[in-house]
């Protein structure tokens, strides 16, 4: 079981790709009108760290699609029912009360669901079209709105695609899409001790999840995802109960002789992360250890893992 606090902050970059398309506004990369910065939703990074452990790791994730015999898509209570099981066999709910479903339900999610024991779940558990009811955890793991450390240029992209637009017709489709020729993304994230032991998250759930954050975006490989680049991963475990420094990702920012719009590439900058070191040193008898993993294109203002070691703070680099 998890039974420290611990707060991450990871930046990745895009490349003439789009990190999170707005369905309502024509799957356009979202952008805050007022900074003009790019932001990337927290579901998106879920849905990155979901896949990886799925797909590459073998891990159980209950937030995933599954085809039912109709071809139709599983809703939610479905989902639920495939947990009724019980020494690998399924269990008649007409046999249980609905308290004895929540909790067969329940117990087996947590056993076999890495992602309900990291993001949380809300279940809908129907015995019956009168009784109903509902199993709620708060994730552990919770991460805010990603947002670019600069501001960035939208590019309306036009070609052709690969099929004639109709039967007979020798007239090939056109594509168009909206893209953003750079943008470096940063997320912030806690993993909450307290809220752990709800859903029984382990250490290395936690571990899984840092190397799914870091994978997972290098193993994106649709047409638009295609040019993610996993640039810092910072994990900073405390050993002071119920603590944590809070915003991480506001203690760095990016330094650039060209106007922020025109940067196309991780070498146009440098990464100031002098205040983020000099936080982390005021509190550095609160904190137990700090893992990092670095790109090595990524420029720093200053070396992290030399800086921190020389204020006697643990660095553990990781690969």
């Amino acid at each position: 079981m998890v039974k420290q606090r611990s707060e991450l902050l990871f930046l990745y970059d895009v490349q003439w790709a789009n990190p999170n398309g707005d369905p309502l506004d024509g799957n356009k990369p979202r952008i805050d009108e007022e900074t003009g910065k790019n932001i990337v939703t927290d579901v998106r990074l879920k849905r990155t760290i979901r896949d990886y452990l799925y797909e590459y790791r073998g891990q159980e994730i209950f937030v995933r699609e599954i085809a039912q015999d109709d071809e139709y898509i599983q809703d939610a209570k479905a989902r639920a029912e495939d947990f009724l099981v019980r020494d690998g066999g399924k269990l008649e709910k007409s046999k249980l009360t609905l308290s004895e479903m929540k909790k067969i339900i329940n117990d087996e999610v947590l056993r076999q669901c890495i992602d309900v024991r990291l993001f949380g779940v809300t279940l809908p558990i129907e015995k019956s079209s009168r009784e109903k009811g509902s199993i709620t955890h708060t994730g552990p793991v919770q991460f805010k709105m990603g947002q670019s450390l600069h501001r960035v240029k939208l590019e309306y992209i036009k070609g052709t695609g690969a099929f004639a637009s109709g039967g007979q017709m020798t007239q090939k489709t056109f594509r168009e899409e909206y893209v953003l020729p750079y943008s470096l993304i940063a997320f912030y994230g806690v993993v909450n001790e307290t809220a752990a032991r709800s859903t029984r998250l382990t250490e290395e759930d936690v571990e899984l999840l840092v190397e799914a954050m870091w994978e997972g975006t290098k193993n994106l490989i649709s047409r638009s995802k295609v040019g993610h680049v996993p640039r810092l991963l910072l994990r900073v475990v405390y050993q002071e109960p119920h603590f944590h420094i809070g915003e991480l990702d506001q203690y760095i920012s990016l330094h650039t002789e060209k106007a922020e719009e025109e940067i196309r590439d991780v070498r146009d900058y440098v990464l100031d992360v002098s205040p983020l070191i000099k936080v982390l040193v005021r509190e550095k008898e609160k904190i137990a250890k700090i893992e990092l993993r670095q790109d090595e294109r990524l420029v720093c203002s200053e070396q992290l893992a030399d800086r921190l070691r020389q204020e006697g703070i643990v660095v553990d680099i990781r690969s």
